[in-house]
């Protein structure tokens, strides 16, 4: 039987990180996915690298602000390793803010700086901001993930649903509806479907084709929706949240009510043309936290529930947790994100 140094359960991009880095420093690594390596919460993400964001947990924050400091260069090795271009934008976020409290980070906007950042962007009545955060098109970035992974050395094997890992004294056994698979280390990577407390949080959103590519060049984040522009002229607008289980079908009425809340700021999108709606399942937790780090069983470690910020935290989450695999101390504090968390309390 083949064996590996870590088998990590999950494609999406926090798994395939994670094989990257471990791969760079030696290991021998299989990924196994339970469908199309990529196909779920990953590729169906706007892409905001918001690090800033006001609704980002404190103890979320020095992570997320580390893993923005990480991206471009992250961006730039996937890049060079794949030759697939990622879409990484560095323009910036307009937001309309509503709360009493805004973050230093953020600059205010004037009516006359509004419209020289968006000429046609409407307010709406909110006061406006300006931070400089940066986009991804999630879709490019995963393919570039997968084959920067394939050209390394990693193994990637798709539709291998892991049904059990069974932790023994000096490896691991990972059983699968295809077979099963041996090594001295495994991590749970599988997004929405890593297990208790990780749930699944629906959010539905769109591609419009306005006429004019040029219409919008800053994300917006607004009360109501996020409008996020690519380079190709499309514009991506969501989410919704919803804890319906693993269901992942659009509604209509949900898009049209995102389609009117985003024209509500730019009014030429009432009237761009769909050219595709989707639904993905962020990993969520009970405190919106992610979990990072070992679990109860031995040589076993998980790092799911990221929730939003899956791909901005993908560069850094596979710093932390291959230093965790390979016996090194992480140099962040991670104890907030601990599954021990969530374990009963003991009478």
């Amino acid at each position: 039987m083949k064996s590996y140094d870590v088998i990590i359960a999950g494609a999406g991009i926090i798994g395939v990180a994670l094989a990257l880095e471990l791969r760079e420093r030696g290991a021998k690594v299989l990924v196994l996915d339970r469908g199309e390596p990529g196909g779920e919460s990953s590729s169906a993400a706007a892409g905001m690298l918001a690090a800033g964001d006001p609704d980002t947990p404190v103890a979320l924050q020095p992570l997320a602000l580390e893993s923005a400091r990480m991206f471009p260069e992250y961006v730039r090795k996937l890049e060079d390793l794949s030759g697939i271009k990622t879409d990484f934008r560095r323009h910036g976020t307009i937001a309309f803010l509503e709360a009493p409290s805004v973050p230093s980070v953020y600059t205010s906007l004037s009516g006359d700086d509004l419209r020289r950042l968006e000429p046609v962007l409407q307010s709406h009545g909110h006061s406006a901001y300006f931070v400089q955060e940066d986009t991804v098109d999630p879709r490019l970035l995963m393919h570039a993930a997968l084959a920067a992974a394939h050209k390394c050395g990693v193994e990637i094997r798709k539709n291998a649903e892991v049904k059990e890992i069974r932790a023994h004294k000096d490896q691991v056994e990972v059983v699968t509806d295809s077979g099963l698979f041996v090594a001295g280390t495994a991590v749970n990577c599988r997004g929405a479907w890593s297990g208790a407390p990780v749930k699944p949080r629906k959010g539905q959103m769109l591609y419009l084709q306005p006429q004019r590519q040029d219409l919008l060049q800053h994300v917006v984040r607004a009360p109501d929706a996020y409008i996020v522009p690519r380079s190709t002229g499309k514009i991506l607008v969501g989410a919704t949240v919803e804890n319906v289980g693993f269901d992942k079908t659009v509604t209509p009425s949900t898009i049209q009510d995102l389609i009117s809340a985003a024209a509500q700021y730019l009014p030429e999108l009432k009237s761009a043309p769909i050219i595709e709606s989707w639904a993905g399942l962020r990993p969520g937790t009970p405190d919106d936290l992610p979990i990072l780090g070992p679990t109860e069983a031995p040589r076993v470690f998980i790092a799911s529930g990221h929730f939003r910020n899956g791909i901005l935290l993908a560069p850094i989450t596979a710093k932390i947790m291959a230093d965790l695999v390979t016996g090194k101390a992480p140099g962040l504090d991670i104890g907030a994100f601990a599954v021990s968390r969530f374990a009963p309390a003991k009478a």
